[in-house]
């Protein structure tokens, strides 16, 4: 998990991010550096597949985010950008990964997804202890997707945290949530970006 606080925010992405896209990233800056010793700076004009690759993996692992900051939570998902105002949530789930539950639908965060079985034997005791009270069931039972210890139970411990404060504060209306839109925002920078790449690349590696 990787997380920053900027004016009031904070920035959740997977735990995994940073890694593999620095890992990537690092592969693909040797063999352009390797390319251009090798063959000279001419050879940058080729290197548009491994331009491809370092941006879909940014793309994939590093751009999606949860962003909870003042006015509510933002999916930054690869495709679209979806912004939950704190008046429109219902409730969080973690079946199968962050999801924000509204009156107009539900609406999962790509990068904070359920652990799998690996990640639920990792549990220890006290990731299922000190979370928000909305995180408990009956008996105090929890998903395993709220456990502290995976990215979609560190996200929504943020997320409930957060909530829990503005409610407790009175700054959130109850019952007004059939009446607050959600904003849904196509991700057209990025995916025209990446359109463009992947073009260059197959018209390079069709030559």
């Amino acid at each position: 998990m990787t997380t920053s606080a900027a004016a009031s925010s904070t920035v959740f992405r997977p735990r995994s991010a940073i890694w593999f896209t620095g890992v990537v990233w690092a592969i693909v800056a040797v063999s352009l550096v390797s390319s251009v010793l090798t063959h000279g700076p001419d050879s940058l004009l080729g290197s548009w597949p491994l331009l491809t690759v370092a941006y879909v993996t940014w793309w994939l692992a590093w751009y999606p985010a949860v962003v909870i900051g003042e006015d509510g939570v933002v999916l930054r998902n690869p495709v679209r950008t979806i912004s939950v105002p704190w008046n429109a949530l219902v409730t969080v789930d973690t079946k199968y990964a962050l999801t924000l539950v509204t009156p107009r639908g539900k609406y999962s965060a790509w990068a904070a997804p359920a652990p799998g079985m690996f990640g639920v034997h990792r549990a220890r005791t006290d990731h299922v202890q000190g979370l928000p009270e909305t995180t408990y069931g009956p008996a105090q039972s929890i998903r395993p997707g709220d456990l502290a210890n995976s990215d979609s139970g560190a996200a929504a411990y943020y997320v409930r945290k957060r909530w829990a404060e503005l409610l407790a504060a009175d700054r959130i209306s109850i019952g007004d949530a059939d009446g607050v839109p959600v904003g849904r925002t196509p991700n057209w920078a990025v995916l025209v970006a990446g359109a463009v790449l992947v073009v260059l690349s197959l018209v390079t590696l069709a030559r």
